[in-house]
């Protein structure tokens, strides 16, 4: 879900409008031009997070291979053997 405000309503109700990008992106708005976007801490840490493993070729085969099915799964307790 996504909210607009325009900068002047934003300015106005600040505390307001950063408690609900806790729960939703917020669109900014200037003359009915969107002009930025507030998110919360949370959704911007996961989208980082998101393009790391997308940058990471290793990861990606591993995802790749574990849609597949090409992945073996192993139990914990296959590290405690030596």
């Amino acid at each position: 879900m996504k909210t607009t405000y325009s900068v002047s309503k934003v300015q106005s109700n600040l505390p307001r409008v950063l408690k609900e990008a806790e729960d939703h992106v917020i669109a900014i708005t200037r003359h009915d031009e969107t002009v930025a976007y507030l998110i919360s801490k949370e959704r911007l840490e996961s989208l980082i997070e998101s393009l790391e493993l997308m940058s990471n070729p290793k990861a990606m085969k591993a995802i790749r291979d574990a849609k597949a099915g090409r992945t073996k799964y192993l139990p914990l307790s296959a590290l405690d053997e030596d």
